[in-house]
């Protein structure tokens, strides 16, 4: 029989700075969350949340109401979920300039002076500060800058006592030994309270738009580990991270729907002790899904959580979407061959080979506009407008955007007879039949050649 969860508390990270979800999403997964084995949120808030006064300048154009807020945090109370607000500091906005600023520079010419000191006494400030304001209140920090430091220098500082240290490690191949002395290092600096942060998305790539399942899942197996070989009692709880975006300027990576398989496995495999059949078997029935592929990250055969339509969709892009158009414009003869980029730069093509061309990308294109459409109208059930313009510019516009644009080549190229984009039904355009060829054409290029 398997004993008690590694991880007391497994907070699932909601990453608000891209692709924030509406309420009403949010509503029908916070109880998923919790049947998967979730007993609290990260909530990282950045520009969703209603800023007000002076600060107002921060909210984004869609940012959540406090009504909608509470609503959220009432949302999650029903799941059972403790919330715990993520508000970017220091790491996110400052840390990577640590030291350039005109008055750092003029506190760093001072001895002993250092980086490592500048760092430090800015975290206390802040812990300082919101001891104060809120008593109740223990800040958790984030390890990167902390891991390297003298185990002197971080004892003396008097940071131990004021916050909690969250170490994070997102790779499938994380040295658990390294981790399981840092842990020790922290301890006798005098940190009490250690968690660990893993993910489940949004870690392999800014532009990623599947997540590799298996990978995520060593990276809990490591995880796992870690907590086992650890001092006893050490880390109070995990955190699977889920990150929408790696910072502000870089684009979307998974979406939050698209996760939901990952995250379903990792959170049973937290509560297992691993990722067995059985606990497979198990993740496969609480999502409806009838196989889940961890190896190849496609789920397969249809599945019922909330948001499954969505993923099913970004799977037919992200695999179909641009080995179709490449296949068309880079692997068919008749478009290597007779309407190169020369051929199309001076609209030079033999009426003959126009029937060879554009009727497959005619289909190409009616086919990914009707599935972009489906995808539009189940994005926009889950997030704002914004994020879903930006999810189909980045994914979709790309490669229908090539496929008109050889369509409208064809067509100047043949006279302009060839395909309106005005009267298509399908596209935004209509293919009408080329006129006749002339004997001499036909002569030039008999069609027994082609």
């Amino acid at each position: 029989m398997a004993g008690p969860p590694a991880f007391k508390m497994r907070l699932v990270h909601v990453d608000l700075k891209g692709a924030p979800p509406k309420v009403s999403y949010l509503a029908q997964v916070f109880p998923l969350f919790h049947t998967l084995g979730a007993n609290g949120l990260l909530l990282e808030y950045e520009d969703m949340f209603p800023y007000d006064g002076p600060l107002r300048l921060l909210r984004a154009t869609h940012a959540y109401s406090p009504a909608e807020v509470q609503e959220i945090l009432q949302l999650a109370a029903q799941s059972e979920l403790e919330v715990v607000p993520l508000v970017q500091t220091f790491g996110h906005m400052e840390v990577y300039y640590l030291g350039e600023g005109e008055a750092s520079r003029r506190w760093l010419q001072q001895e002993p002076n250092n980086r490592a000191a500048l760092c430090l006494t800015h975290m206390k400030a802040v812990a300082g500060h919101v001891l104060t304001r809120h008593p109740g209140v223990t800040p958790l920090v984030w390890d990167d800058m902390l891991r390297d430091m003298a185990q002197e220098q971080l004892a003396a500082s008097g940071l131990p006592q004021l916050v909690e240290l969250v170490l994070w490690d997102y790779s499938a191949d994380l040295d658990v030994h390294g981790k399981v002395l840092l842990m020790e290092k922290f301890q006798a600096c005098g940190f009490r309270r250690l968690w660990a942060a893993s993910a489940f998305k949004g870690a392999t790539g800014a532009s990623q738009a599947l997540p590799p399942v298996e990978y995520h899942l060593h990276n809990h197996a490591q995880w796992l580990q870690v907590a086992g070989q650890g001092p006893t009692d050490a880390l109070q709880g995990i955190v699977l991270t889920g990150w929408q975006r790696y910072d502000h300027f870089s684009v979307l990576c998974e979406l939050l729907p698209v996760g939901i398989p990952s995250l379903a496995a990792c959170l049973q495999s937290l509560l297992h002790g691993g990722f067995s059949d059985d606990v497979k078997t198990k993740v496969e029935k609480l999502l409806g899904l009838s196989s889940l592929d961890v190896a190849d990250a496609v789920s397969k055969g249809p599945s019922s959580f909330p948001g499954s339509n969505i993923l099913a969709l970004v799977t037919q892009v992200s695999l179909h979407l641009r080995g179709s158009v490449d296949a068309l414009l880079e692997r068919n003869r008749y478009v290597t061959g007779w309407f190169s980029p020369y051929h199309r730069r001076h609209k030079l093509i033999h009426p003959a080979i126009v029937q060879y061309i554009q009727p497959e990308a005619i289909s190409l294109l009616g086919r990914w506009s009707a599935l972009a459409r489906e995808l539009e109208a189940a994005l926009q059930c889950c997030f704002y407008p914004d994020a879903v313009e930006e999810w189909l510019e980045e994914n979709v516009a790309p490669s229908t955007q090539q496929l008109q644009a050889l369509l409208r080549d064809l067509s100047e190229a043949a006279g302009g007879t060839c395909w309106d984009p005005a009267q298509d039904p399908e596209v935004g355009g209509t293919w009408q039949p080329l006129p006749a060829e002339p004997p001499d054409a036909q002569d030039r290029c008999p069609r027994t050649q082609l």
